[in-house]
């Protein structure tokens, strides 16, 4: 989860639509998990603190970052929506844990920190979820989940289609071989 080079997080983004990632059942089958939290909503600070998470993931370079995309609304939207009461549960202890974590650590609140530090913590949250045998598994997922939800909320979102890929509004036209140049953005989906 390094400063994310876009190309690298649209591979990420092609895997999640292939239904590897949290939430995917309800969003290729349509139907709801039939067990969820009642009453489950974020407050804004809470919105505010996935915004950051997101922008540490993918910042903004030349192109507006997760933040700019809206991303912890995304983020809350799909908890919310699209994962069953152990998933959220899952979820929102994971946001709790990233933050007490951080402020033992590095003596500092998450929102307090700079990108660069926000990066390095969540780079080694990444790295030790990565590296966690299956019995672990479930004390990591929620970064995982962090990150997949801000690549396919990032990527799926406006700025992310139309800024950080190349996007032509369909039906467009059929070209059958297209030029390539090193260094051109990906196809948006």
């Amino acid at each position: 989860m390094t400063v994310m080079n876009r190309r690298e997080a649209l591979k990420s983004v092609v895997l999640m639509m292939g239904g590897t990632m949290v939430g995917a059942n309800v969003i290729l089958t349509g139907c709801a998990p039939d067990k969820q939290i009642e009453g489950l909503d974020f407050s804004e600070e809470e919105l505010a603190y996935m915004d950051e998470i997101g922008e540490a993931i993918i910042p903004t370079t030349d192109t507006p970052g997760a933040k700019a995309a809206g991303i912890g609304s995304f983020m809350a939207m799909m908890v919310k929506d699209t994962y069953t009461e152990e998933q959220q549960k899952s979820f929102i202890n994971g946001l709790n844990s990233l933050k007490s974590s951080f402020k033992s650590e590095t003596g500092k609140e998450f929102m307090d920190a700079s990108v660069e530090e926000r990066t390095a913590f969540l780079n080694q949250l990444n790295k030790a979820a990565m590296n966690q045998n299956s019995a672990d598994e479930d004390e990591a997922k929620y970064i995982l989940m962090i990150k997949d939800l801000t690549l396919l909320g990032y990527f799926t979102s406006e700025i992310g289609a139309t800024q950080a890929l190349r996007f032509v509004e369909t039906p467009g036209r059929y070209d059958p071989c297209m030029e390539y140049k090193k260094g051109d953005k990906a196809w948006a989906i």
